[in-house]
């Protein structure tokens, strides 16, 4: 149990709300067990995060006006089934069961069809073209030593242009150029953090970011996200309660769930991160990535002030192709120069000939991007379609872009799908991965990112896996009992 959140206390007034009609659990059964299974599935969701205190019996009793009794027996039935933990002297705490605990599973062998990655290929032709032209431009950097430190100059002057012409006025030495995004997370994170602390993190977020603060001892603290998107007193509560060491949010085109905040929450937020001095990485690396209507100026524009406490990553990977390597990050020139210090001890530069192809991809970037959104609208159409035909009881979250759908499944039986999948030759990450704390058992991401016919053959395959975890027919008829 992490330490951080065997102190934090959930607020009563927030956990009430996030009960919703808890009542419809219990209507043919005691009250008390549809409180227990209302919180339990909060647990198993992701809603609540695991090692939180939970409310007295008696606050939480006046909070949903029911009897003290209601709620001592719920808490009783949460113990016995392994999803709260009491210390003498303390209020109990949320746990997941033994034998709910959750690994990845080992995938072995080749998949035939792959839905881990949330990604497209490249536009061949462009990239083609704009390598053969850094070739061509390279000739001057070979009279020097090659370590590029902060990047190139034509690559960070695209970026800032393009910060520009979203509303962010950026020169180009408030350009960091790194070697993906991953490496633009790590920097800033060996940068501003030490082993132990604490990190606030959406939940579910992008997994990524969790395994790189797993490798450096850092400790997520989640906050849920809710059906419609970021619950922001929730965000607030959690960072004056616990004082993060550092933020990591993705605003626009979230992975997984393609939710974008709109610009009154945008605006929120950035008095909470003012008023709370929270350093806070802003993950824009799907921002080009909208489907159903575009994203607003980037955040960092929100923020009237300290300025110096964002710090934007952004990527070529998703809007163009994953094999180039090239991220970078947008943040004030104070804090460059402190993340410019960290870096010789991490790495030497990115790649130049990369970086000048970069340059002349964004060139091109408004030619590109709306054929590869169309490309992804046409997509998720399909996955919509065939989700409808051959598993019409998951249920997707509303998304307005981003490359994958987030669906609630219909049982907490995520790593078993994972696992039951990898089996038959299809490579798909359980919910878990995207959280902390083994929950999101309930959650899937399926991308759409995969070419029509084999985006059809992986939805077979997942169908198949499905039926096969949960003992349910072709048509989705019981043939067996199913865990919940």
């Amino acid at each position: 149990m992490s330490v951080e959140l065997a102190r934090r206390r959930l607020n009563v007034d927030l956990l009430a709300r996030e009960l919703g009609n808890w009542r419809t659990s219990s209507a043919s059964g005691p009250a008390y067990q549809g409180l227990s299974d209302g919180l339990r599935m909060l647990i198993v969701d992701g809603r609540l995060p695991v090692g939180a205190q939970l409310p007295s019996e008696r606050a939480l009793a006046d909070a949903l006006r029911v009897s003290r009794t209601t709620v001592t027996a719920a808490y009783t039935q949460m113990r016995e089934d392994g999803y709260l933990r009491g210390r003498q002297g303390a209020r109990s705490t949320t746990a997941l069961p033994v034998s709910a605990a959750v690994t990845t599973p080992t995938i072995v062998g080749t998949a035939s069809a792959n839905l881990a990655a949330a990604t497209l290929a490249a536009p061949a032709a462009a990239v083609s073209r704009a390598f053969v032209e850094a070739a061509e431009q390279v000739t001057p950097y070979l009279h020097d030593i090659g370590i590029e430190l902060v990047g190139v100059t034509p690559l960070r002057e695209a970026i800032a242009e393009r910060y520009c012409r979203r509303g962010l006025p950026t020169d180009p030495d408030e350009i960091v150029v790194t070697t993906g995004a991953l490496h633009a997370i790590g920097l800033i994170m060996a940068t501003y953090t030490q082993p132990g602390d604490r990190v606030l993190v959406e939940q579910p977020t992008y997994h990524g970011a969790l395994a790189t603060m797993a490798t450096k001892g850092l400790r997520p603290v989640p906050v849920a996200m809710t059906h419609h998107g970021w619950d922001l007193d929730a965000i607030d509560a959690a960072v004056r309660q616990l004082s993060p060491n550092l933020a990591y949010l993705i605003p626009d085109n979230h992975n997984p769930t393609g939710m974008t905040l709109p610009p009154e929450g945008r605006r929120r937020l950035a008095q909470i991160i003012a008023e709370t001095r929270t350093r806070t990485i802003v993950d824009e690396t799907i921002t080009d990535m909208w489907l159903d209507e575009a994203v607003p100026p980037p955040f960092a524009a929100s923020m009237t002030t300290r300025r110096d406490l964002v710090l934007t990553v952004g990527s070529m990977s998703k809007s163009c192709w994953g094999g180039l390597r090239i991220g970078w990050i947008r943040a004030e020139r104070s804090a460059l120069t402190t993340i410019g210090a960290m870096r010789p001890s991490v790495d030497m530069g990115t790649p130049i000939v990369e970086q000048l192809a970069a340059a002349r991809l964004l060139a091109m970037a408004d030619d590109l991007l709306p054929e590869r959104r169309d490309i992804l609208r046409g997509r998720r159409a399909l996955l919509l379609e065939l989700l409808d035909e051959h598993l019409p009881d998951w249920r997707p979250d509303p998304s307005r872009g981003g490359m994958s759908l987030w669906i609630r499944l219909p049982a907490p039986m995520s790593t078993a799908l994972s696992a039951a999948a990898s089996r038959m030759g299809l490579e798909i990450p359980p919910g878990p991965r995207f959280g902390v704390d083994g929950t999101l058992e309930r959650f899937i991401r399926v991308p759409y990112t995969l070419p029509d016919d084999q985006l059809v053959e992986a939805v077979e395959l997942l169908a198949r896996a499905w039926r096969s975890v949960t003992g349910t027919g072709p048509a989705g008829a019981d043939v067996g009992a199913v865990v919940v």
